[in-house]
């Protein structure tokens, strides 16, 4: 007789499956990676659109969103003076997702802009 003995099945199947959910939860945790890595992105870039504009450091506003286009994200900002005469730090930090993650962005600026 030729063929596969039941247990040599079994034992196919079962490294099968053991390949098959490694590859999905595989799949799995580096699609969320993708997805988290992109609203990371979003804040950054929003981040830095706020900083490069001329009014923002005008605003006496401490804080605020970015709607109506990404009404989650939110920022706050903190200027502190350096040991550097006439030199502001700005330090932004965009929150997003309740305020559970967030990422702050510094720059450097005379006073005379702010």
């Amino acid at each position: 007789m030729k063929g596969f003995t039941l247990l040599e099945v079994m034992i196919a199947l079962a490294i099968t499956a053991g390949v098959l959910l490694t590859v999905i939860s595989s799949v799995n945790h580096h699609l969320s990676r993708v997805a988290e890595d992109a609203e990371e992105t979003t804040a950054v870039l929003l981040g830095r659109a706020l900083l490069e504009d001329p009014e923002f450091g005008k605003k006496t506003e401490k804080e605020g969103d970015f709607a109506p286009d990404h009404p989650a994200h939110k920022w706050e900002r903190e200027i502190t003076k350096t040991e550097i005469p006439q030199l502001n730090q700005i330090r932004l930090k965009v929150s997003w997702n309740d305020d559970k993650k967030s990422v702050s962005l510094v720059q450097y600026a005379p006073q005379n802009v702010q």
